[in-house]
């Protein structure tokens, strides 16, 4: 047992639980070459009950054996069992070659597992040292994955690819300078997350925000606004960043997931962004705020627009959790019906009485309502004053129902919670299917 407590694994883990409580899994399991390359076990992180487990690079430099993946989909299995969350520390040079494709056909067990499990129970990637091949595949498929700056994560070798850059490409959630801090990351995670798709969120103290909705705003102060005071986690913030936020935080103690988005036009980098929080937040019904602030549309890239847009849309639509737009800014076109929308979407939608909803940015929408004026010499910037005072207000879009309520930028917190304490006990029956296509 000496080789098993001294090393790196087994650190890394003893690191991450409450103190005393890790107890492992399988400790003396032992493959043809010795010791396993993988710590396992289970105990309880910030006093949630969570199983673990780690790749141990300081054995057969951590290289993925049919022994290791047997003690790791026990973990799995167990989880499926009792409901508790799944983190996954990924530090591993590769596959062991001599075990052929028996290892491979051990290797597709735990892609099945991490598969069957997802949406069931909370999954945690740690990508804490190389993380390649189908193991990048297995951390993939965690809900959140959180990686250490100078790790290796990619699927295909050889590669530059970092941790870094699978940041900056949304694949990672959350990057970590070292994995004291990737330990951190997980620990505020695991107490937003709840235990699995049956249980209720974890109910925590909290303290109110320190500052107020302020119009033009960015969406993250926005965000800090509404969220409980230093309660917010941001997820792939190095993706879209100038676009649109995702991040898990609190309101009132409980947990709610933030799409925020900064006025810019939709794009599929930010669609794919939301898309990922709609369906994380879906899965275990965690209340969605939106935060709609698009211009529109962009005219670029346009079959991959409308592809990451109508996946957008559908995981809006499809989703049953409890649903808040706040219209902060503008709301133009197809990006108000994607994201504040009452008919596809938002159970309730609020706006700033400062806000713009409009079918047409208020340039096209002159040019189609006020052509005669125009063409009689009326000044173009007095026509789009009066479009966005009259057709695109926020008190006409509340007068056809469109809008459920308006307020300004300092009672938003207030009126959130409103609607979050009426949504709570929300169910919505569906059509009995298996999934949606798009």
């Amino acid at each position: 047992m000496s080789e098993l407590k001294d090393s790196k694994a087994l650190a890394r883990l003893e690191a991450l639980f409450d103190d005393g409580s890790f107890t492992q899994i399988d400790a003396f399991a032992k493959s043809a070459d010795g010791e396993v390359e993988v710590v396992a076990g289970f105990g309880t992180v910030n006093e949630c009950a969570v199983y673990a487990f780690s790749q141990d690079i300081t054995v057969n430099d951590g290289a993925v054996s049919v022994a290791q993946c047997a003690k790791i989909k026990k973990i799995y299995d167990l989880a499926a069992k009792t409901g508790c969350p799944v983190i996954s520390v990924f530090d591993s040079n590769g596959v062991k070659l001599s075990e052929g494709f028996e290892v491979l056909n051990a290797y597709g067990e735990l892609v099945k597992a991490s598969s069957s499990l997802s949406g069931v129970c909370p999954q945690i990637a740690v990508v804490a040292g190389a993380c390649l091949g189908t193991s990048a595949l297995i951390a993939n498929l965690a809900d959140v994955i959180v990686a250490v700056k100078d790790a290796d994560f990619y699927i295909s070798a050889p590669s530059n690819v970092t941790a870094e850059t699978s940041y900056k490409e949304g694949t990672a959630d959350v990057l970590c300078d070292d994995f004291n801090g990737a330990v951190e990351a997980v620990k505020d995670l695991v107490s937003l997350l709840p235990s699995n798709n049956l249980s209720p969120a974890p109910i925590f103290d909290f303290a109110a925000p320190q500052i107020a909705a302020q119009e033009g705003a960015d969406a993250l102060s926005i965000v800090a606004s509404i969220a409980d005071d230093a309660s917010v986690v941001e997820l792939k913030g190095g993706y879209a960043a100038s676009d649109c936020k995702t991040a898990l935080a609190t309101v009132m103690g409980s947990t709610v997931g933030f799409v925020a988005f900064e006025g810019n036009a939709l794009c599929p980098a930010c669609s794919y962004k939301a898309e990922a929080m709609i369906k994380l937040c879906d899965a275990y019904s965690i209340p969605v705020l939106t935060l709609v602030n698009a211009d529109g549309v962009i005219s670029e890239k346009e079959n991959q627009t409308l592809t990451a847009l109508t996946k957008l849309t559908s995981a809006y639509a499809s989703a049953t959790c409890p649903k808040i737009s706040v219209i902060t800014g503008k709301a133009i076109g197809c990006a108000y019906i994607t994201l504040a929308g009452k008919g596809a979407n938002a159970d309730i939608t609020i706006a700033w009485d400062s806000a713009i909803a409009s079918p047409l940015d208020a340039d096209s929408a002159v040019a189609f309502l006020f052509n005669d004026r125009l063409a009689a010499g009326e000044d173009r910037e007095a026509l789009k004053t009066e479009y966005i005072e009259t057709v695109a207000s926020p008190f006409t879009a509340a007068a056809c129902g469109a809008v459920d309520d308006i307020c300004t930028p300092a009672d938003t917190r207030a009126r959130v919670i409103a609607a979050l304490d009426m949504l709570a006990g929300k169910r919505e029956n569906t059509l009995p299917r298996k999934h949606s296509v798009k």
